[in-house]
């Protein structure tokens, strides 16, 4: 159903689906998870996962309880966790021949622009090589200022900086009901939530696990960010076996559907970024592969102004100095006066090390 026109699908799993009440790993549950993202793959969907259980899976190796756990003390068992965590995400998906790799994000990453960047392209290459990205917060060096507390946030910004169709958040309800459903036998799943201010001023439900952070509040936060990324949200029940399958067979879950298209979320996005730290200008060959919708490339630059750093927000004008463009920088203004003019294959030369051909991505462009 909802997954069909996904071409990008990020999925988060809760500590509990991956170690029950009983502190024991659910080795069936995560064997089942990993043909339903098999099935995705050869349907051509990019998967992200985004996968709490490296605190319960250090607690259960060094047999500590987590609740009495300081930050400190959750930091250097987190370290332990995630070498647990990913072996086991190694030993599950590597017999049905799927890649995995590991990437470790802070809040940092994702809201400061340069860094997101980084971490946009990281997840591109990723996909290139066929790779799925498994995600954590890295609670080995987090902060309680830095941390983002639950994985459903971390989710959705991960799905917004990658330009994610669809977030699923596996957790261990059907979806969002009308009342607590562990409290009340009259609440009623929600199908679909089209407008969420409207939709959710009166819905209050708490539902924290041993081992999880993340109650419906924190839901609901994700499918705020979710919505302004234009990306939908799916909240679903992860304790069952397939439940990707389960999703799309029996729909049974919350659909939280975001009414702002993701180019449009994008462009809003750059346009309404702080104001630009400098200008490039662009010769008429250059503006005719942006109108025809390539990325700037550095033979196209004849002239620069201003200071800025990667990732910061210019402008692009062409030869009449009429403003053309705006977007986010891939390079430095101290790289770009050494490259400008200079074909891709000069780059490496110039700088003296390696990297991107792009000075502003397509994705990262809005024409004004």
């Amino acid at each position: 159903m909802h997954l069909k026109n996904s071409k990008i699908i990020v999925i988060k799993i809760g500590s509990s689906l991956i170690v029950d009440n009983k502190k024991k790993i659910r080795k069936k549950w995560l064997s089942s998870f990993a043909k339903d993202i098999q099935k995705l793959k050869s349907k051509n969907k990019k998967i992200i996962i985004v996968s709490s259980g490296a605190i319960a899976l250090g607690c259960k190796k060094m047999n500590y309880n987590k609740s009495n756990l300081k930050l400190d003390k959750s930091q250097a068992i987190a370290s332990v966790g995630q070498i647990e965590l990913m072996n086991l995400f190694s030993q599950t998906f590597s017999k049905l021949k799927i890649n995995i790799s590991q990437i470790l994000l802070t809040l940092d990453d994702t809201e400061e622009r340069r860094r997101s960047i980084n971490a946009k392209r990281t997840f591109e290459n990723l996909f290139k090589l066929d790779y799925i990205p498994i995600v954590n917060e890295n609670d080995t060096i987090a902060t309680s200022e830095i941390k983002y507390g639950d994985n459903d946030r971390l989710a959705s910004r991960v799905a917004q900086i990658t330009n994610a169709d669809t977030l699923i958040l596996l957790s261990d309800v059907d979806g969002l009901f009308t009342k607590n459903p562990k409290l009340f036998k009259d609440a009623k799943l929600i199908k679909k939530v089209s407008n969420l201010d409207k939709d959710i001023k009166k819905i209050y439900i708490k539902g924290v696990t041993e081992f999880g952070k993340g109650g419906m509040n924190t839901k609901i936060e994700a499918a705020k960010i979710c919505n302004l990324a234009g990306c939908n949200m799916i909240i679903a029940n992860g304790l069952y076996l397939n439940p990707i399958q389960q999703i799309e067979k029996k729909n049974i879950c919350t659909l939280f559907e975001s009414r702002i298209s993701k180019l449009h979320a994008r462009k809003k996005w750059i346009i309404s970024s702080v104001s630009p730290k400098g200008t490039l200008v662009i010769d008429d060959g250059a503006k005719k592969a942006l109108v025809g919708g390539k990325s700037l490339l550095a033979a196209g630059i004849i002239n620069l102004s201003g200071k800025f750093n990667k990732g910061d927000h210019i402008k692009i004008l062409d030869t009449k100095n009429k403003e053309f463009a705006r977007g986010l920088s891939s390079f430095s203004s101290e790289e770009i006066n050494k490259i400008m003019g200079c074909h891709s294959n000069e780059i490496e030369k110039k700088l003296g090390y390696i990297t991107k051909s792009e000075v502003v991505h397509k994705d990262d462009m809005v024409e004004v």
